[in-house]
């Protein structure tokens, strides 16, 4: 059967409405998955324009949900989207950020998922449609855990919203693997950073792939806030990870994610307060 294509996404919502069908927008998790020959009704959403946009508003930056990660690399946008950016340039291969889009990488729900850490630190939102009309849940709470979102039947993800940020911040993105290329995280840190007089104004610091969805580091972002910007690298401690729990899997130990992921918080601040004045 071939997949449906519609162009709008009214037009898909119909199309969804009229029986359960696999949303394809990349197609790069979920041929993984199910292998080139897809069973049951398919609803390709690729063709759907107004997914594919990234547009200023007044509530902020609206990312289509089937923007690529290719096109949020290559996009001008401040220097605060530059943890996302440079976890668009780790997804995969480059034929891989060529296709697979931001949605995907939230509907796939990977405790490793290369985009989650940088849009939680944004704050971003994601904003789904339905025939009932649309709603929007915070990143973090849209995904409920390893391959589990709270994606109603019958709702596309439509965009992530990114909220305004404050100003002058910046942010940064630091991933531990094996190698450096074609690798899923041992663990990952995206950082926002904004300061004044040198400073700490706001801090938000999220970590992905130790627990099963990337969280916030409240305690340690509440500690850096006050703070002078040459402190904060040596500000966090092993009690600052109290949030994440790490698995021992076939990539690394707990204990190793754990010391893993304080370096990388640790790297990340440095880096980050050295890009601001």
């Amino acid at each position: 059967m071939a997949p449906a294509r519609p162009l709008t996404l009214d037009d898909a919502l119909t199309a969804l409405a009229a029986g359960p069908a696999r949303i394809l927008a990349g197609g790069t998790d979920l041929l993984a998955a199910t292998g080139p020959r897809l069973s049951g009704p398919v609803l390709d959403l690729s063709g759907v324009a107004d997914l594919a946009a990234i547009e200023t508003t007044d509530a902020g930056w609206r990312i289509g949900a089937g923007v690529t990660w290719s096109a949020l690399a290559d996009a001008h946008l401040p220097p605060v989207f530059d943890a996302l950016k440079a976890a668009a340039r780790q997804v995969g291969s480059i034929q891989i950020q060529n296709r697979a889009t931001l949605a995907g990488n939230l509907c796939n729900a990977s405790p490793a998922a290369d985009g989650v850490p940088a849009l939680i630190a944004l704050d971003a939102v994601v904003e789904t449609a339905s025939p009932a009309g649309r709603r929007r849940l915070p990143v973090a709470s849209f995904i409920l855990g390893p391959r589990r979102t709270a994606l109603d039947p019958g709702e596309i993800v439509s965009a992530i919203i990114v909220p305004p940020q404050p100003d002058g911040a910046v942010s940064v993105f630091s991933k531990l693997g094996s190698r450096h290329y074609l690798v899923i995280s041992i663990a990952m840190v995206a950082v926002v950073l904004a300061a004044e007089d040198g400073v700490v104004t706001a801090a938000r610091v999220a970590v992905g792939a130790c627990s099963p969805v990337a969280v916030r580091l409240g305690a340690l972002e509440a500690s850096l806030v006050g703070r002078p910007l040459a402190d904060v690298a040596a500000i966090p401690a092993a009690d600052h990870l109290a949030p994440l729990s790490p698995i021992d899997d076939v990539r690394a130990s707990s204990a190793y994610r754990m010391d893993a992921a304080l370096v990388l918080v640790r790297r990340a601040l440095a880096d980050a307060a050295g890009r601001l004045p």
